[in-house]
């Protein structure tokens, strides 16, 4: 149940990108969730996602002996929420934001730009692996967002 939970529906276990696969799979539920909550509903399961996925790496890793294992994409879950529950989503704009936010997201994910990057060199544990996808998460919400209202003002109007 733990590798279920931790690996997204086994979407980690992917022998390609498995990051990618994860977040794409929680794109996926979150576009299905948000037809029935609202965007701030999404982000406080997200943040009860994040509590509980903390223990539970903790006890993974203890047990595999390894940080951070590709094969956790819990954290892209959480991440993925986070930027889709800031960015402004609604039903109006989901398709145009959610692709915004996950290529946001992926993008600050995988470059770990400033502290990001420190977050995921320096914090151990669950809040390691956690702690570095929130915070891209919350970067790529913001540019999904910023994004969003440039095409809104300037491309949008002309189509």
């Amino acid at each position: 149940m733990r590798k279920f939970f931790l690996t997204v529906c086994y979407s980690g276990l992917s022998p390609k990108a498995p990051g990618t696969a994860g977040s794409f799979l929680s794109l996926l539920f979150a576009i299905a969730l948000l037809q029935v909550i609202h965007e701030s509903t999404l982000f406080l399961l997200a943040l009860l996602i994040t509590v509980i996925a903390v223990k539970q790496i903790d006890k993974y890793e203890e047990e595999v002996k390894e940080h951070d294992s590709k094969e956790i994409v819990i954290d892209e879950l959480a991440g993925m929420w986070i930027a889709l529950s800031i960015c402004g989503v609604t039903s109006e704009n989901i398709y145009y934001l959610a692709p915004l936010a996950f290529i946001y997201f992926r993008l600050f994910d995988i470059w770990k730009p400033s502290i990001i990057g420190r977050i995921d060199r320096n914090v151990k544990g669950g809040w390691g692996v956690m702690g570095d996808d929130l915070v891209a998460g919350i970067a790529g919400g913001i540019a999904a967002a910023g994004t969003y209202a440039l095409i809104e003002r300037f491309i949008l109007p002309m189509i």
